[in-house]
């Protein structure tokens, strides 16, 4: 059978979201029904329904860091039952038989991944919509569990800013010793400096305006670098095995690049698009290297979920329920949110229709 749900879409680019009723797909052999509890709310949900990134579908229901409850299991279904606390983040599904699938890179999909919301759906050919809605149907392989214990709301946003950071932390093989700067302290960077010190690193805020130092120590950094001063700049000169700039629009990167130590990283996940004037001498004479990641793969998702049950991580939020969604945009867009606003879509129940 289907599931009639109600859910908040955007059905234009500048309109406002508003109550949406549709129907969730019948439930395949494989698949797991899951109502949803709470639903983060990530940059990219502004970005989509804004038509940013020029690819958006209406109507769309954003939503791609949701944590639930799983009411229904179909037959195959061998790793949940119901009663279970899951979550689902940035991906529903991919080819699962490529090269990158095969390295448990799912985000990178050589056949194309789908996505949570304004993805389509490669068995049936509909439209998915995500987590701002009351119940979401999603194949088994790209469930996650919840470790007990773990604030279920606070967890939300693990299912996108976490895994973000994380991934990148595990790619470049931090551990105790390393030496990491965050850039940006915001949905990603305030995870980013969590996860790095639980990971045993020395932490470093970068940082364009002084201000932040109290909440980047109570987060995790062990010191703040303000990089707009450059002697500040030039004291960590050849310092930083790693850099993760989670800055989420243009901005000049070629002041962090002379800080990576030789042979270090400088890892782009908040900002995509073109440089503008980028030098690459820095890189070359000192083997240094800008690169990018996306998300995560499922299997190291749920390391990363494990890692933050057994760290007692989870991300700063403020819980708002689903009527205040426009004004939670507006107030992204200022940076007004300590980190992350999380919809307790227990709200939507009270919802009147107009």
């Amino acid at each position: 059978m289907t599931y009639p749900v109600r859910a908040y879409a955007a059905h234009s680019p500048t309109g406002r979201l508003g109550l949406f009723n549709f129907d969730r797909r019948s439930p395949r052999e494989d698949d797991v029904v899951i109502e949803v509890l709470y639903c983060g709310v990530c940059h990219s949900d502004l970005h989509n329904v804004r038509n940013d990134w020029g690819n958006a579908n209406y109507p769309m229901v954003p939503g791609h860091e949701i944590i639930g409850r799983v009411i229904e299991v179909g037959p195959r279904v061998t790793r949940f039952k119901a009663g279970d606390h899951v979550g689902v983040g940035c991906l529903v599904d991919s080819c699962l038989h490529c090269g990158a699938c095969g390295k448990g890179w799912e985000q990178y999909c050589e056949n194309g991944a789908t996505y949570t919301y304004n993805g389509t759906d490669p068995v049936d050919g509909s439209r998915t919509q995500g987590g701002y809605s009351e119940k979401v149907v999603v194949k088994q392989e790209f469930v996650l569990k919840v470790p007990d214990g773990l604030d279920l709301a606070g967890a939300a946003p693990l299912l996108c800013a976490g895994i973000t950071t994380f991934s990148p932390l595990r790619h470049w093989k931090v551990s105790a010793g390393s030496k990491v700067a965050i850039v940006g302290l915001g949905g990603l960077g305030h995870m980013g400096l969590k996860l790095a010190k639980a990971m045993g690193a020395e932490v470093t805020l970068f940082s364009r305006s002084p201000g932040k130092e109290l909440d980047a120590r109570r987060l995790g950094a062990d010191h703040i670098v303000i990089s707009t001063d450059a002697a500040q700049m030039a004291a960590v000169a050849g310092h930083f095995d790693l850099i993760i700039d989670t800055v989420p629009y243009l901005h000049d990167v070629n002041p962090y690049v002379p800080t990576l130590a030789t042979g270090g990283t400088m890892v782009m996940v908040g900002y995509l698009g073109p440089l503008e004037d980028f030098n690459t001498g820095p890189l070359v004479f000192a083997r240094r290297a800008l690169a990018g990641s996306l998300i995560g793969g499922i299997a190291e998702t749920q390391e990363m979920l494990d890692f933050c049950g057994q760290h007692g991580i989870t991300s700063d939020i403020e819980v708002i329920n689903i009527q205040d969604i426009n004004e939670a945009y507006e107030r992204l867009l200022k940076a007004d949110v300590k980190y992350r606003f999380v919809i307790d879509m227990a709200s939507l129940k009270e919802e009147v229709p107009a």
